[in-house]
């Protein structure tokens, strides 16, 4: 079989030195009826690599049930890439932060109070060998010892970011070494000194980790690992988005004078991203650093392949580069995909969630209120009630703390908003016979990258009135997995957060974009699937729905919205609108 494997400076595969053109498409998410339309572009923009990470809490779901299948058959996404003739480089480290939920790590894990991650704590490390041995089976046939086209695999994701138990990742690369994973392996990190210093694992490729600036930072990586294969494993070409802040873009000629740099110097490189894709569901991480900020569902990055693997100016000034520095044969693209403005459509019923409850959920009785990790839910919202005695006038109602964003209610009328980031108390009057207190706490995606990953959702601590806690609380979690059993009434002006549904009948399938002009904040459904999160507040004001997401004939689509539209209609666009 080909071997790959590195020979002082040079990266050589079947005795041939080659340099590695790659670039990061997430087949998570990508729907797999599209994963061979992003590979054939990446192929046919001069690439010969193809990057993914692979995220733990995608494929063990719970606790010991898996999944490989759909969207999460990681092994047929591969086998389509050495199909086309890209070599794959796999990381599937227990962490792969990503801007995705936790990083890639199960939030599973935090049922257990004293659970340490990313060290060499033995029930931690006891969780990441059960996984192994379920994952790494699957990807070893698919080397390119076996035949097929991995021709690399991380050991764990910039990790000198985050600490320095360099012994945590000798363990990881034993454990590989164990199950069979004879090629490549190698460790990413930042082109920093206490990066490269935690991160470095003996006898193991080290690459690094940019977005500009390709001779410092390879002159740093020379310092430290002498006589191996210049490698940018991240090259930032685009950014991701977050909530409330405006739409990333980078200058397309600067990427390429980056690139040309990079390829000046012998280097070879790895685009993060090439095709973003979709934060589907509520699977968007976030980052804390001066505050808890979330990321869009779109996961667009300004990269080369818009969203909804559209070539752009990106694409093209890198392809003229490549073409400048390799043999290419002549640009060749796929059929387009089709884009479709199927128009207005409207609601046609609505179910007001409090009367809803016992139909999405079963009530957990509680002394204090506890967190989604305590109960077994992983993602969505949940709802905390309990009976407050009065009078009490002008009381100040403090969640301490919530995590990340709760709307408050008194007998099920809106009181107010306390976020995370803005983690103000509330005032509120209490009439001589009691009131109802109701918060539903929306987990808008774990810390993905940091120090505080350990970030538990709901009202971690308590609730106050004044000083006084209140005990005694009804919990409902609301990971809205099914809401096949919701009865929809007649449309009236909404109060408090409800469901709405719109049937459309469509002949023709074809990629679409959900404008929710006049709604607040929420999430979209389609025939099920859960599309993701909508924010009036931007950046993105439009959800990207693939035509395999549809059906010939009628469509169902749920939206939930937390707080208020002003319309009883969404319009269903061919144009995308990302701020």
């Amino acid at each position: 079989m080909p071997v790959f494997k590195t020979e002082n400076e040079h990266f050589i595969y079947d005795g041939k030195k080659i340099t590695i053109i790659s670039g990061a498409i997430h087949y998570f998410r990508v729907v797999p009826e599209y994963w061979r339309d992003r590979l054939m572009k990446l192929k046919a923009c001069g690439f010969n690599t193809v990057e993914t990470y692979i995220p733990w809490n995608f494929h063990e779901v719970k606790p010991n049930k898996y999944q490989f299948t759909g969207q999460a058959d990681v092994a047929e996404f591969i086998k389509i890439a050495q199909e086309i003739g890209l070599f794959v480089i796999v990381r599937p480290s227990p962490y792969i932060c990503a801007e995705w939920e936790l990083g890639g790590l199960p939030s599973w894990l935090l049922r257990d109070p004293n659970m340490q991650l990313r060290f060499s704590y033995q029930p931690y490390l006891d969780k990441v060998d059960a996984y192994f041995d379920m994952l790494l089976p699957i990807l070893q046939p698919l080397l390119c010892t076996q035949g097929g086209p991995i021709i690399a695999m991380q050991v764990e994701n910039e990790y000198g970011s985050y600490g320095n138990d360099t012994e945590y990742l000798k363990y990881l690369k034993a454990k590989m070494i164990e199950i069979g994973m004879d090629v490549l392996l190698f460790t990413s990190d930042g082109a920093e000194d206490a990066m490269l210093q935690g991160g470095m694992v003996p006898e193991t490729l080290e690459t690094v980790n940019f977005g500009s600036k390709p001779r410092e930072a390879f002159k740093k990586l020379k310092e430290y690992q002498t006589d191996q294969p210049l490698m940018c494993m991240e090259f930032w070409n685009g950014w991701f988005d977050q909530w409330g802040k405006e739409h990333n873009v980078r200058d397309a000629e600067d990427v390429a004078n980056v690139l040309d740099e990079m390829l000046q110097e012998n280097g070879s490189v790895n685009f993060y991203m090439f095709h973003g894709g979709t934060n589907f569901g509520f699977y968007n991480g976030a980052v804390l650093f001066d505050k808890y900020e979330p990321t869009i569902t779109s996961y667009d990055s300004d990269a080369p392949l818009s969203e909804s693997g559209e070539p752009t100016e990106k694409f093209y000034a890198i392809r003229e580069v490549l073409e400048r520095h390799f043999d290419l044969p002549p640009l060749e693209l796929p059929k387009k995909i089709k884009k479709k403005h199927y128009g207005t459509v409207e609601i046609k019923g609505q179910a007001n969630l409090f009367d809803s409850l016992d139909v999405l959920s079963e009530a957990i009785h509680r002394i204090n209120p506890a967190t989604m990790e305590q109960l077994g839910q992983d993602y969505g919202f949940i709802l905390y009630k309990t009976k407050v005695t009065g009078p009490r006038n002008k009381a100040k109602l403090t969640l301490q703390d919530v995590h990340d964003r709760a709307l408050v209610f008194l007998d099920n009328q809106f009181v107010g908003v306390i976020e995370r980031w803005d983690p103000k108390s509330l005032e509120v009057d209490i009439p001589s016979e009691g009131a109802e207190l109701s918060i539903l706490v929306e987990n808008m995606g774990r810390i993905n990258y940091g120090p505080y990953l350990k970030d538990y959702k709901g009202i971690t601590e308590g609730v106050r009135l004044g000083f006084q806690f209140l005990y005694d609380w009804t919990i409902y979690p609301l990971p809205l997995n099914d809401l096949s059993h919701l009865s929809f009434e007649k449309v009236i002006e909404q109060n408090g957060p409800s469901f709405s549904i719109i049937t459309i009948t469509i002949d023709e399938l074809a990629d679409t974009f959900v404008e929710l002009n006049g709604w607040t904040k929420g999430v979209v459904f389609i025939n099920g699937f859960n599309l993701g999160r909508y924010w009036s507040k931007g950046p993105q004001q439009t959800l990207y729905l693939p035509a395999p997401l549809l059906k010939r004939g009628e469509n169902e689509i749920i939206i939930f919205e937390l707080e208020k539209r002003n319309k009883t209609t969404i319009t269903l666009s061919d144009i995308p609108n990302l701020g």
